[in-house]
């Protein structure tokens, strides 16, 4: 079966549980990090409530932007196979440069840094690798979308 074909059954049974939810509601499947350990470690933390926020690149979000955050949109959390893990409701999108990000968001992001250094080390990595991969360099002036969601429906295998 298709990994895309599994999050969409996963959504259309979660849609048809909660009625308010219109039948062409769209949501948008995507998974947390660049490996398959990562996305399950990091929708863990979605799915035990420590995770209530997630970073990604504007400039990124602009060079693919099926991926980019929508205002009060709803996405399937798949691990990096596309396996449905949960679903979230985005509540605040905020577009800060990325020296801008305050302890307040990298702690709402649960993945336990002790401090905004630390949020800015291991972000700092993350993007650059992404932005390599992307042909182009990453800049601590670049623009950051603070996502903020909500846990609608967890899975628990």
């Amino acid at each position: 079966m298709n990994k895309n074909h599994l999050a969409q059954e996963y959504w259309n049974t979660f849609r048809k549980a909660n009625r308010s939810i219109p039948e062409d509601t769209p949501c948008q499947i995507w998974y947390f990090g660049n490996s398959q350990e990562m996305s399950i470690y990091l929708a863990n933390f979605v799915v035990n409530g420590t995770k209530r926020a997630t970073a990604s690149l504007v400039l990124v979000n602009e060079k693919i932007p099926e991926n980019a955050p929508i205002a009060d949109g709803y996405s399937v959390v798949t691990d990096f196979e596309g396996k449905p893990l949960c679903i979230i409701q985005t509540t605040e999108i905020r577009h800060i440069p990325f020296l801008e990000v305050d302890y307040s968001f990298a702690k709402d992001e649960g993945e336990g840094d002790e401090n905004i250094d630390d949020w800015r080390k291991g972000h700092r990595d993350y993007f650059t690798k992404e932005c390599r991969e992307l042909g182009f360099e990453f800049d601590e002036k670049m623009l950051v979308c603070c996502e903020r969601f909500r846990l609608l429906y967890p899975k628990f295998a």
